[in-house]
């Protein structure tokens, strides 16, 4: 019953839900990335079940969104998938009157994801910078069947969009005919309905969907995004994920961010689907 009740808890909270009232000392709100909230919602779930006295609230909506919670003070925690940028950092700073602490939480492998009937294994990041800005629109350019392909991303306030944009497109624009969709789980959704599409996301959500190999080159080795991948660095669309948070604005948001980088903490890491940091134990 207690389990369940902690589960409920989540829920409401990421609905918004709970009921309205003075916060508590011990309520901790976190507020951001749409690739973590599952994560972070799993965190908030275990950390409660040991700390009964303190309830924490976790909703998604970009990291752009969380990072600027942050900074107005709508929120204790914001959850990111890609690092603050320094005009951010400045603007939370300066709101806060506090030195924003960057926390890497996880690592995660940022997953290439097309449909299970997709023949296509492996694709460089030079092709898929050529498919994402239009240069390439069919599967026959790059060893699959010759039919159109069919573009899914994030939309622009997310982090998962902003890495995939520096990283994969080098800061160019992506293709008009790209569909932007409001979180990780919609593009899985959509790319495993649809025979002829490619998505990106984070790997803790590539369910249903293939996984492609990756190469950092046209002739590097094709590279699975693996857990030792990730953590070596030679999967070319690894990142690590973060708690940005103000210490000492909130003691129980300092005492939970703490504990999701401890053995406890990475263990959940593990048991949602991303990948606990290189020197967790």
């Amino acid at each position: 019953m207690r389990s369940s009740k902690l589960v409920a808890v989540a829920v409401l909270a990421l609905c918004g839900a709970i009921p309205g009232g003075p916060a508590r000392a011990d309520d901790v709100t976190v507020k951001g990335s749409d690739t973590m909230v599952l994560l972070g919602q799993k965190w908030a779930e275990v950390y409660m079940a040991s700390n009964p006295g303190t309830k924490i609230q976790v909703t998604g909506g970009g990291s752009g969104t969380g990072i600027a919670a942050l900074a107005n003070g709508t929120t204790d925690v914001a959850e990111s998938s890609r690092p603050m940028k320094p005009q951010e950092t400045e603007a939370a700073e300066s709101k806060t009157g506090g030195k924003v602490k960057v926390l890497p939480v996880a690592l995660d492998a940022l997953s290439i994801y097309v449909a299970k009937s997709n023949p296509v294994e492996e694709l460089s990041i030079p092709q898929l910078r050529k498919i994402y800005t239009g240069a390439v629109g069919n599967w026959k350019e790059v060893g699959g069947p010759d039919r159109p392909i069919n573009l899914y991303s994030r939309e622009n306030n997310s982090g998962t969009y902003v890495f995939f944009k520096e990283h994969v497109l080098s800061n160019d624009d992506f293709d008009p005919s790209a569909q932007t969709l409001p979180g990780t789980a919609a593009v899985v959704n959509a790319v495993a309905k649809d025979p002829d599409a490619i998505g990106y996301g984070g790997i803790a959500y590539a369910e249903g969907v293939k996984r492609l190999r990756v190469k950092k080159d046209d002739q590097a080795p094709a590279v699975e995004g693996t857990l030792e991948n990730a953590q070596n660095g030679s999967y070319g669309l690894s990142r690590e994920l973060y708690f940005f948070f103000v210490p000492g604005r909130n003691a129980a948001a300092d005492r939970f961010a703490e504990w999701t980088v401890s053995p406890d903490g990475q263990k959940v890491v593990k048991d949602v689907g991303y990948y606990p940091l290189p020197n967790a134990k």
